[in-house]
């Protein structure tokens, strides 16, 4: 009989390791697994379920993730043996420009709906389905258009994350309105309902059966429409013009998902894919180059010398997303040198192991033109008096962030994965939609010689990226996380505990952490910690103070803290047959398999 545990060194975690012989689901909320879980029961593939549990997180993790915003996913084929990634987030409208900004705002980009850009998510939902799914959007949309009708119970995080943002939401009427109805958040265990939210994903799952009459992807055309050229589309273009914004209907009635091939690098064993750099995925492959030839295992698991190590890699990895990462579309991004090999030994040069870099490094020399050296952006600077910043952040506060994470493997070896963002709660709601129009402008520069520079078409850089890695013959691993900043850090360690130190899914996922917060952030105001790094306190005292001897300005977190991340993640054992997914207890992340 094969050895089911050969891929890792069983152990005992908080909670198991949900094991699988057929299929799996894995996300940032149980409902949402467990409606991913009847899809895949009902006979559907990965990506029927993913888009299921992925609609599902749109209303139960409204507080994190909305339907009207992006949803960057990668798809494994297994018959193919391919990586596919759809692009994650949608375009800034056409009449928006850096220049717009710096002429207007003295660079600043305003809160509210000048941080409009085009909902990524409806598309790249339907368009998965479509290419790569057997049902249809009515099929696998049937649990979030129930829960968003017919409420659910509020969960402990979610009144959490509500009362500590009440105050941003009361400057949105339309969002106070539902999410602090009777003017308070909503209580543990009351029903929380989104009526318009339902009757939004109803009407695209109308129109689809509308326009079926020729096949299932003439009604998912239809669904597409319903939303980017109907009756939702006419209702965002109309509260836009009313209130200032400048997202119009040919931004909306233009714009389609966008497949694209994944980035790769190889570690030890392990192909390991990510997004593009429109993502932080490119960022996350370049750490692991510059760690690949330092002997973690003997360095030993969360010793100081290994949290400065791998916090290093990520400070010279972030320090070349800054200087290169933008819209391929619009930016030559030099990927071909920074994943390559002897580039990070180039990099990995710079690390001292008795050291640590006071703030951000320097960029690499990726291209024939030197990169520019960091300043802080025109759209980071401080509102002039009496008109509020886009954020306030004060001296060392972290700005804790929405996204989640899904994960789904079928029984055919399938694999679909993604981490859709933009919380309903982070601006004003449409009226009579339920939905919050994406604000990933939110993450815009203005500076002309940026990459990520606001521009009419161009996408936000976004730091959130699914990942796949895959040992050829042994196993298939789809991983990722929420966390802004920390997300690419919280994904990293868990697939080195996974790849590196012989863990099994759920113990990688639970094992404490640690975070940078030593260059900018995504989100505005960019803000720039140096040296700052966060430690759960689990890591210990002592941990602290070797860490704080070598330079790193030390902050805790208590044990499991979200803003750690919340990994999940699978690993299906091509040999056994077995997937074994583990879910993050740091939110409220399940799996749910059979």
């Amino acid at each position: 009989m094969p050895d089911t545990t050969r891929l890792f060194t069983p152990s005992r975690p908080r909670r198991p390791n949900v094991m699988a012989r057929r299929h799996v689901v894995v996300s940032g909320h149980y409902w949402a697994s467990q409606a991913g879980f009847q899809i895949l029961e009902a006979g559907g593939n990965a990506i029927d379920a993913g888009v299921a549990t992925g609609l599902a997180i749109d209303v139960l993790e409204s507080q994190f993730v909305g339907f009207g915003g992006v949803a960057p996913i990668m798809i494994y084929l297994a018959e193919r043996n391919e990586v596919i990634t759809i692009n994650g987030v949608g375009t800034w409208p056409r009449a928006a420009s850096a220049a717009y900004f710096r002429d207007r705002y003295d660079g600043r980009i305003p809160d509210g709906l000048l941080h409009t850009v085009v909902p990524a998510a409806p598309a790249n939902w339907i368009a998965a389905l479509g290419r790569y799914g057997t049902m249809s959007f009515a099929e696998v949309a049937a649990s979030a258009i129930r829960f968003a009708r017919d409420g659910f119970p509020t969960y402990p995080f979610f009144t959490e994350i509500i009362a500590s943002k009440q105050d941003e939401i009361r400057t949105w009427p339309t969002t106070a309105s539902i999410f602090l109805r009777n003017g308070h958040p909503p209580r543990v265990g009351e029903t929380f309902v989104q009526t318009d939210l339902a009757r939004s994903l109803q009407y695209v799952a109308d129109q689809e059966r509308a326009h079926a009459g020729n096949g299932r992807l003439d009604g998912l055309r239809a669904a597409h429409d319903a939303f980017y050229r109907g009756d939702i589309a006419a209702a965002i273009v109309r509260h836009q013009r009313e209130n200032g914004g400048l997202l119009a209907a040919e931004d909306l009635a233009s714009f389609q998902a966008s497949f694209e091939p994944p980035c790769h690098t190889r570690f030890a064993d392990f192909d390991v894919y990510g997004c593009g750099a429109w993502s932080q995925g490119p960022m996350v492959l370049e750490a692991l180059n510059i760690l690949e030839q330092l002997d973690l295992k003997t360095i030993g698991h969360n010793t100081p010398s290994y949290i400065h190590a791998v916090t290093e890699a990520l400070k010279l990895a972030a320090a070349d997303r800054e200087a290169y990462f933008g819209d391929p579309n619009f930016v030559d991004v030099p990927l071909d040198v920074l994943l390559a090999k002897s580039y990070a030994a180039e990099r990995r040069a710079l690390f001292d192991p008795a050291r640590a870099w006071p703030g951000m490094p320097p960029a690499g020399q990726a291209t024939n033109t030197s990169p520019v050296p960091w300043q802080p952006d025109p759209s980071s600077m401080p509102a002039p008096a009496g008109e509020a910043p886009a954020k306030q952040v004060r001296a060392g506060e972290v700005v804790e962030t929405a996204t989640s994470f899904l994960s789904v493997a079928d029984a055919a070896g399938n694999i679909f994965a993604a981490t859709p963002s933009d919380g309903t709660i982070g601006g004003p709601v449409v009226p009579g939609t339920g939905i919050m129009v994406s604000m990933w402008g939110s993450r815009g520069y203005t500076a002309e010689n940026h990459p990520g520079k606001v521009g009419p078409g161009r996408r936000p850089r976004m730091s959130a990226n699914p990942a796949i890695a895959i040992k050829p013959g042994a196993c298939v691993l789809p991983f990722g996380s929420p966390g802004s900043e920390v997300l690419g850090q919280a994904m990293l360690q868990a697939f080195l505990n996974i790849a590196v130190f012989d863990m099994d899914p759920q113990s990688a996922v639970e094992a404490p952490r640690f975070a940078s917060y030593s260059w900018p952030e995504s989100a505005l105001p960019h803000a720039y910690r140096p040296g700052q790094l966060n430690l759960e306190a689990d890591l210990g005292a002592a941990t602290g103070a070797a860490l704080a001897a070598l330079g790193h300005k030390i902050e805790w977190w208590p044990e499991r803290k979200y803003a750690a991340g919340s990994v999940c993640a699978i690993l299906s054992d091509l040999e056994t047959g077995v997937k074994w997914a583990g879910a993050d207890p740091r939110r409220t992340a399940y799996a749910v398999g059979w």
